[in-house]
């Protein structure tokens, strides 16, 4: 079967799920082309997936990352720099791979959904910071928000049975499902030692630095709650964690009639990923599949709250909605990015972000500029807190 041939802007470009985007896109040259890149301090590798995929646009964050970048191409390319860049090429494919790490992302989740495109999302954090700018967004003719996350990834399939009307009033809960990290089990007792190198230590993803991180602590987990109510529209009470440490079953959906409809693979990114390129097809290369006539445990367990209290944090910033979200996800930026730079113990990480939480003032968060408003404040709060 022949195929129109698309377009792909991928932007985080060397990062973790752009690694794996790039992986899924040299087995379907002829399907999709990759036009446009994004990455941070690494130009050494974009120089390399320039060369490689004869991308024809790359984004940078300064000049002189913009300088060193020439130098190292053998050929002429457009490059462009800062968010503006990025909001460029989130408008410059048919499909938009948002890979960009953090806050830093929202340019390209606003910047791809107002061009009417398909937006592939990784960026949790714009999401949540910013649900009612994005949910405005979407609205755009030809406007398509599909998550990367393998849970997300997994509800978007499970919701197919449904006809999908507003807030999906035949879906009992979403139930998202967590490995428990590599502190599942452990006493809060045990969790006053956890060093970073502990939490560094995932048990069945291969993730970057902050995302494994936030998984150690849970508050990945709060944050795809959050993310969960922005993409389906489903209240946070509806949204569940499981946690389930073979990390097989990605997630579930529970309908009013008792079925439980699940998403099963072994823990590959490149399935979700190929899942938001090839949709409404399958693309044919059986990333995570599942050998059936071998032994298979599939376990599940509540999360333990006490010990790890940002999920109760996340849901509080749910039930207050407007900013809080923001705040939740900005604390949470500056707090791991210190225990990554040693500055705080693991155990701090979620201290500081609920002390951050307590500075938060109702905002219906109505502009972008009440979004970087309450994102500023947020870091201030919080790095106040880490000098505390």
């Amino acid at each position: 079967m022949s195929y129109a041939r698309q377009s792909v802007a991928l932007l985080g470009a060397t990062g973790s799920i752009g690694v794996q985007t790039l992986d899924v896109l040299r087995h379907e040259r002829e399907r999709f082309e990759l036009v446009s890149i994004a990455g941070g301090e690494q130009l050494s590798e974009l120089a390399a997936i320039v060369e490689e995929f004869d991308v024809k646009r790359v984004a940078v964050k300064s000049d002189a990352h913009r300088s060193t970048l020439r130098e190292l191409l053998s050929r002429s390319v457009e490059i462009v720099v800062g968010d503006e860049g990025l909001s460029e090429l989130a408008a410059s494919a048919d499909i938009v791979v948002n890979a960009v790490l953090g806050f830093a992302g929202l340019p390209v989740t606003l910047g791809a959904l107002r061009a009417g495109k398909r937006l592939a999302l990784a960026n949790k954090e714009s999401l949540i910071a910013a649900a009612p700018l994005v949910a405005a967004a979407r609205e755009t003719p030809g406007a398509q928000l599909l998550p990367v996350d393998s849970e997300h990834c997994a509800i978007h399939q499970c919701l197919a049975s449904s006809p999908a009307r507003a807030h999906y009033p035949d879906v009992t809960r979403l139930l998202l499902t967590a490995s428990g990290g590599p502190f599942r089990g452990w006493s809060e007792e045990q969790l006053k030692g956890a060093t970073k190198e502990d939490a560094l230590r995932h048990p069945t993803w291969s993730m970057g630095a902050k995302i494994t991180i936030d998984s150690s602590t849970l508050m990945n987990k709060g944050l795809e709650v959050l993310e969960a109510t922005a993409l389906f529209g489903i209240e946070a009470e509806r949204v569940d964690v499981v946690v389930h440490p073979q990390s097989i079953v990605h997630s579930m959906v529970e309908y009013v009639d008792g079925s439980v409809l699940a998403q099963l693979s072994r823990p590959d990114m490149r399935l979700p990923i190929a899942y938001c390129l090839g949709l409404p097809d399958r693309l044919a290369h059986s990333f995570g599949a599942i050998d059936f006539s071998t032994s298979l445990e599939l376990t599940f367990e509540p999360p333990d709250r006490a010990a790890f209290p940002a999920l109760t944090l996340a849901y509080e910033a749910a039930r207050l909605g407007g900013a809080a979200p923001a705040w939740l996800s900005a604390a949470n930026e500056v707090a791991v990015g210190a225990l990554l730079e040693d500055r705080i113990r693991w155990c701090d990480v979620v201290a500081v972000v609920a002390a951050t939480m307590d500075h938060y003032v109702a905002d219906p968060l109505d502009s972008l500029a009440s979004l970087h408003e309450n994102d500023d404040a947020a870091r201030r709060w919080a790095a106040a807190s880490l000098e505390r």
